[in-house]
């Protein structure tokens, strides 16, 4: 793979999970403060003594106009500062194995960047990443939709031309592209007019898993129930703490005196005790991590067979239930029923009836959702329906996107 294909590549797997870790490293006569970003950033957030501060999906906040940084350890970061310096992470371990990089760069994005009201926030959004791309020392930088990077990485098993719809889905966007590829396509150079359209919208797999914790979790750690409350009343359990479980990392943000307090007083008077003692264990124990990876074994279970036991054994808290694939569905719907109707709109602004499209290929983990796949197969027919290299098939086309850019 050449480097600025490799460039493409690792541009995209970074960018679909931004993941910034930082950290205070004491010594004898000073404190410093580090990163790490990455899977290596959640390594040395979960062995930390002292937990620092993690910094998860930050893509997910480029059309967001109100947020434009925070404070970290009494300094201050921009968002492009953020996503630069995770970039630089991933540049320097690349130039460990391949030498130098190139200065120019395709980079990947969602149709609609999540948070964008309209086409002005997504060219907000899309100026920020590209700030934060330039600033790692890139000079030409080309931005390409995900869904069709991936079909670029489909065109290399086909034989003749086709008109595909292409459905991508990450974690915080799904992605949708009609488009004409195949080896005719690319002998003859591509056009603007081989790409009918394509639309988005920002529900995807992350969506699901904290329909998951409400639904299945919460309840077992108390949320629901009900405390005795002065002068003899009964109340519900406040649910603001329980929003706190649906991103991991977040449950450190209930580790405070002040929290712990108002749990154990309602603990003391609460109609099932024992599971706010179980929420009081979880948030004290920092058990998000390993939470949220019950739920993420539970979602894949459930793509491949219909009924799981979802399992979280971490005493005091134990949780083993048998859970249906039709009671993910359920949770889910509102979700699903939103990707359906992207898919039709779609459809409709681009004129073209399901009977033309010759081929439907999914990708992306949530692709592999038996309920996702079910809006393509209502719609195109079992047959038509395709995949493959599921978790790479952006990045992949990425690569190739380049190599026909600067070939």
């Amino acid at each position: 793979m050449s480097s600025i294909a490799f460039d493409a590549y690792i541009v995209d797997t970074l960018m679909r999970d931004l993941i910034l870790h930082f950290e205070r490293v004491r010594r004898e006569s000073s404190t410093r403060t580090t990163s790490s970003a990455g899977p290596h950033g959640i390594e040395r957030y979960l062995q930390a003594e002292e937990k620092g501060r993690l910094i998860q999906s930050l893509k997910a906040y480029l059309a967001d106009r109100r947020f434009d940084g925070t404070a970290v350890f009494n300094r201050r970061y921009s968002l492009e500062d953020m996503i630069a310096l995770i970039l630089r992470h991933l540049l320097a371990d690349a130039a460990r194995s391949f030498g130098p990089m190139p200065s120019r760069v395709v980079v990947g994005r969602p149709v609609h960047f999540s948070n964008a009201r309209n086409e002005a926030d997504d060219e907000f959004a899309r100026s920020r990443l590209l700030a934060a791309v330039t600033r790692c020392g890139f000079e030409e930088v080309v931005f390409e939709y995900e869904p069709v990077a991936a079909a670029y990485s489909y065109e290399q098993t086909l034989q003749r031309d086709e008109l595909i719809l292409i459905g991508d889905f990450g974690g915080g966007t799904s992605d949708f592209s009609i488009l004409h590829v195949g080896p005719d396509v690319r002998r003859r150079g591509r056009t603007k007019q081989d790409i009918l359209g394509s639309d988005g919208v920002a529900v995807a797999g992350d969506a699901f898993d904290p329909q998951i914790i409400r639904n299945l979790v919460a309840p077992r750690l108390g949320m629901g129930s009900d405390y005795l409350s002065p002068p003899n009343k009964f109340l519900p359990v406040p649910s603001w703490p329980y929003e706190r479980l649906e991103r991991w990392h977040h449950l450190s943000f209930l580790n405070t005196a002040k929290n712990l307090e108002m749990l154990e007083r309602v603990k003391k008077t609460a109609v099932i005790p024992e599971r706010l003692e179980a929420f009081v264990h979880l948030i004290q124990g920092e058990l998000g991590y390993q939470l949220h990876e019950a739920v993420r074994r539970a979602k894949f279970e459930l793509s491949v067979q219909r009924e799981t036991v979802f399992e979280f054994n971490c005493a005091p808290v134990s949780i083993s239930k048998k859970v249906l694939r039709e009671e993910l569905e359920e949770w889910i719907e509102p979700e699903v029923r939103l990707m359906a109707a992207c898919v039709d709109r779609l459809l409709d602004a681009t004129g073209v009836p399901p009977s033309d499209i010759d081929h439907v290929f999914l990708t992306g983990g949530s692709s592999f959702v038996p309920a996702v796949r079910r809006i393509f197969v209502d719609r195109f027919g079992l047959p038509k329906i395709t995949g493959g290299e599921e978790l790479t098939s952006v990045a992949t086309g990425l690569a190739l996107r380049a190599d026909e850019q600067w070939a």
